[in-house]
């Protein structure tokens, strides 16, 4: 039976519509090569090219227009020589907020036929589990005296017990489903206000799963040792910023960020749910077309799993793992091929 569902299309800027379409195009053949997910796309152009047109990267009213869709897809946001991050990047933290996607999931792993940047070449099988919904991201601050020699600028962070206590439950229900391993990363040696809150409900939760092994670790000793024995983790739970990093180092030490997928869920499924590749959109490479498009693809198989076709989006790693593992892919992992001819080596192993 044919699962059909309504996908908000996003590609975004720089290289997010480069890699976008090449998803977009392995869904395609998918569905044409007898996969389960029968899709159907509504292409948002919103980003810095809109803005130039009408004063707002998206229109004001984007959360009502994004809201009816099964999930969103998004290739990547940003331009900094043509519009300020922070602009460009609020309408993500307001979609990821506005729809409670409060689980950010992050795998990162080795792939036969990729160079590893660390010795020893281990296996790596990790996913940092983001809180998105508050943490540091929370828009909550402001400036006095702007402009002056006394300028003050406060950004205050936001943790609730709530927030802290459903990522670390979705962090203990994953970790039961692989290595019954979790991680939290910390800080409370030196916040002693919001990472000892982290710390006390971690102990709470723990006893309610004895299966799983419990550890947490301080985020600069994480950041140490992600480099020095990244074959440890399993399931990494971190705050908003936390998360934010360690999965950009995750990507680095599997051998290139242009590899992870990641998810922002709404895990109890009353909003749509975002889909995107980790990396940004790249201006030093936009338009010339050697992007690679294997986090977006990945990102691709992430929704599909998410949609109720697992099978499809087996189908879609197989065919990844075999194209790296034959070493066809873009310059950034010492390939030749464009991101058009990556993803069509992907394609042709469906």
């Amino acid at each position: 039976m044919s699962i059909n569902k309504k996908i908000a299309l996003y590609p975004g800027d720089g290289i997010g519509q480069e890699v976008t379409a090449a998803t977009v195009e392995m869904l395609d053949a998918l569905a044409a090569k007898g996969g389960q997910a029968q899709l159907e796309f509504t292409h948002l152009d919103w980003g810095v090219d809109y803005y130039d047109i009408h004063g707002e990267v998206m229109p004001e009213d984007f959360l009502n227009i994004l809201r009816p869709f099964d999930a969103i897809f998004l290739g990547a946001v940003g331009f900094p020589s043509r519009l300020p991050d922070h602009i460009t990047l609020t309408p993500l933290i307001r979609m990821r907020q506005a729809f409670d996607q409060y689980a950010c999931v992050r795998p990162a792993r080795t792939f036969q036929g990729v160079s590893q940047p660390l010795r020893g070449n281990q296996e790596i099988d990790m996913i940092v589990l983001r809180e998105n919904s508050e943490g540091e991201y929370i828009d909550n601050g402001g400036r006095f005296r702007k402009g002056t020699a006394d300028e003050v600028a406060v950004q205050t962070a936001v943790h609730s017990r709530r927030g802290i206590e459903r990522i670390l439950r979705f962090g203990y229900e994953l970790a039961s489903t692989r290595r019954k391993h979790l991680t939290m990363i910390t800080k409370s040696n030196a916040q002693k206000y919001s990472y000892v809150l982290w710390d006390e409900v971690l102990a709470q939760l723990a006893a309610e799963y004895p299966d799983v092994t419990t550890d947490k670790e301080h985020i600069d000793a994480a950041s140490m040792n992600f480099v020095r024995r990244p074959e440890f983790y399993d399931i990494v739970v971190a705050s908003n910023l936390f998360g934010d990093i360690l999965s950009d180092l995750s990507g680095g030490i599997t051998g290139g960020l242009g590899l992870n997928p990641s998810a922002n869920l709404n895990p109890e499924r009353t909003f749509p749910s975002l889909f995107e590749p980790v990396h940004g959109s790249a201006p030093d490479i936009a338009g010339r077309g050697i992007a690679n498009p294997v986090g977006a693809i990945l990102s691709g198989a992430m929704m599909l799993d998410w949609l109720g076709a697992p099978k499809d989006a087996d189908r879609i790693r197989d065919a990844v793992d075999n194209a790296l593992a034959a070493k066809e892919t873009t310059p950034d992992l010492g390939g030749s091929l464009t991101t058009n001819q990556a993803a069509q080596a992907i394609i042709k192993r469906l």
